[in-house]
């Protein structure tokens, strides 16, 4: 019996060793690797190993801390009697000894254990991976849905939980909510976040430079798709820079030109592409805006780097960017709303027949939209019932209109 005991106390050691470097793996970063790579490079190479593959090594260990625990708890059953003292002992160990004094060391000296203890890991794992890699497939195939082929021991559930529990000590909330956007950017489509076509702003192949160049500039927008027969024949992309290069060596460009002359060309995606990837391969391919298709081939919106930043950081305002009310009356006749402002209270303001059901929108900027045919810019008004709407102002980063001035075209005489 006390053989049994004293092997199932070396188990316990054991166990412990494997659970302490398990711990200081899984908190081991990439920086601590390639910085012990430069001091001795033989253990910073199994380091660096070890966490771009993390989950293969953590399976590994997971399996020998496993082993050394349940070969400790079967001995200490068979040596003690009863055996409800043999359970009640190995809870009361397995708790303190094999849960919160490993995992507390592990943390607290996880780059020195890393480091000390990588080249044993490393060469474990080549001799006890492919039966990790066999008992993982095993109980994937005996457990019912979709299994993991890594094991599901390290996922990104576990680092959002990490991440959550870090926020009530060590990062702020702004910081938890920009790091779990990054996880949720992977699950983001496209089409999620880009500028649908029914807000795009674009201009035909055959107008001027001239032209071109005062879209630009009433628009806000520096880069313009080109359309051909219709908004779903996107030709090509203006920049306005290039119109204003043009323009400014050949004067005479600005009215002779048409802008399919100075256009890139398009840079397609379907618009169910993972934002992630997509950011990825913009940044290659260093275009700052895709076009979106559909399943059908159709033009569905187009996207632009910072459509997909702004699901990381929030809302890019600019110093343009002011906080307004939602409806301000200027004077009797006049009157300045939100382009969000609903249009039958508007209605209700101007004493005017509107029906949200009828128009089939439900705010300003969505009546103007309608009435016009196009995504209205400042400058363009539309008059229904003796009232002029004229939208005024543009904000954001994609440079709506945010404002729209109501005005009386036949104010009644003062009495």
């Amino acid at each position: 019996m006390t053989q049994q005991l004293l092997i199932a106390g070396a188990c316990v050691v054991i166990a412990f060793a494997f659970v302490l470097i398990e711990t200081a793996m899984q908190r081991v970063s990439r920086v601590i690797a390639e910085d012990l790579t430069r001091e001795k490079p033989r253990r910073g190479r199994a380091l660096a190993a070890i966490a771009n593959d993390r989950a293969r090594y953590i399976n590994v260990l997971l399996f020998m801390h496993l082993t050394a625990s349940t070969l400790g708890v079967v001995l200490v059953a068979t040596a003690l009697k009863p055996a409800w003292l043999a359970a009640l002992l190995m809870v009361a160990v397995g708790f303190i000894a094999l849960g919160v004094a490993p995992r507390t060391l592990g943390r607290q000296h996880a780059d020195a254990i890393a480091a000390a203890t990588a080249g044993f890991v490393y060469r474990l794992s080549i001799v006890l991976a492919p039966l990790t890699r066999l008992l993982i497939w095993l109980g994937n195939a005996l457990t019912p849905g979709k299994g993991y082929r890594e094991g599901p021991f390290a996922s990104a559930a576990e680092l959002r939980d990490l991440v959550d529990q870090a926020s009530e000590q060590v990062i702020d909330e702004d910081e938890r909510e920009m790091i779990q956007s990054v996880f949720e950017l992977g699950d983001t489509v496209a089409r999620e976040v880009m500028v649908p076509r029914t807000e795009m702003v674009f201009i035909e192949s055959t107008k001027t430079l001239r032209q071109a160049l005062s879209l630009g500039l009433r628009s806000g927008f520096s880069r313009i798709p080109v359309i051909g027969e219709d908004a779903d024949d996107i030709v090509g992309i203006i920049y306005l820079k290039d119109v204003a290069r043009r323009v400014f060596e050949h004067r005479e460009a600005e009215q002779t030109e048409r802008v399919d002359s100075v256009m890139r060309p398009v840079f397609l995606m379907p618009d169910s592409k993972r934002c992630d990837d997509l950011l990825r391969e913009m940044q290659a391919s260093r275009k700052h805006l895709a076009v979106l298709v559909d399943e059908y081939g159709g033009v569905a919106g187009i996207i632009t780097i910072e459509d997909i930043l702004e699901e990381i950081v929030g809302q890019i305002s600019d110093e343009y960017d002011v906080e307004s009310p939602e409806m301000e009356r200027i004077a009797e006749d006049t009157l300045r709303v939100s382009a969000r402002f609903h249009i039958e209270d508007l209605a209700q303001e101007l004493d005017i027949d509107l029906d949200a059901d009828e128009e089939g929108v439900d705010t300003v900027a969505g009546l103007l939209a309608s009435r016009l045919g196009v995504v209205p810019i400042p400058g363009a008004h539309v008059d229904i019932d003796g009232w002029r709407l004229t939208a005024e102002a543009t904000g954001g980063r994609r440079n709506q209109v945010t404002r729209v001035l109501a005005q009386r075209l036949h104010p009644e005489p003062a009495e």
